[in-house]
């Protein structure tokens, strides 16, 4: 009779998702390593800045989807999805403002979009700062570098 197969469980977590993660749909979301990766201008743990329509979700569906991408990276052993969101206004999608905020501060201050991004490499300034500061916004980037 063949032996019987030995069952692991890992020590920690693979997903872990806070109430913050469910109050609002329109979320950005921002994937943060834990080792900090090479930029033109210095260094960051900010990996990558996305945006969804369906909450919590579609955040976990991106951790899945990036996870052979984001964790290939040289030394990162693990990820941590941060959200973020704002109130809503009438006829601005206010969490795609957001986003475009973030990317555009996030590459001013490191000289290129994060890592897993493709979308930004081009982008300007529209008015997003119409809605947001450019220094709250910068201290985002700063707080999850």
């Amino acid at each position: 009779m063949p032996r019987k197969l030995r069952i692991r469980a890992a020590g920690k977590p693979a997903v872990v998702i806070h109430r913050s993660a469910i109050q609002r749909d329109r979320v950005v979301y921002i994937a943060v390593a834990n080792k900090p990766s090479k930029y033109p201008h210095g260094r960051s743990r900010i990996v990558y800045i996305g945006t969804t329509k369906a909450g919590a979700s579609r955040i976990a569906a991106s951790a899945a989807g990036k996870a052979r991408e984001l964790l290939g990276l040289h030394g990162v052993t693990h990820l941590e999805f941060h959200v973020l969101s704002c109130l809503p206004r009438q006829k601005v999608q206010t969490w795609r403002k957001m986003e475009r905020g973030l990317l555009l501060c996030f590459r001013e201050r490191l000289g290129e979009i994060p890592k897993c991004n493709r979308q930004g490499k081009r982008m300007k300034w529209r008015d997003e700062l119409k809605y947001f500061t450019e220094a709250r916004l910068r201290s985002i980037v700063e707080r999850y570098s």
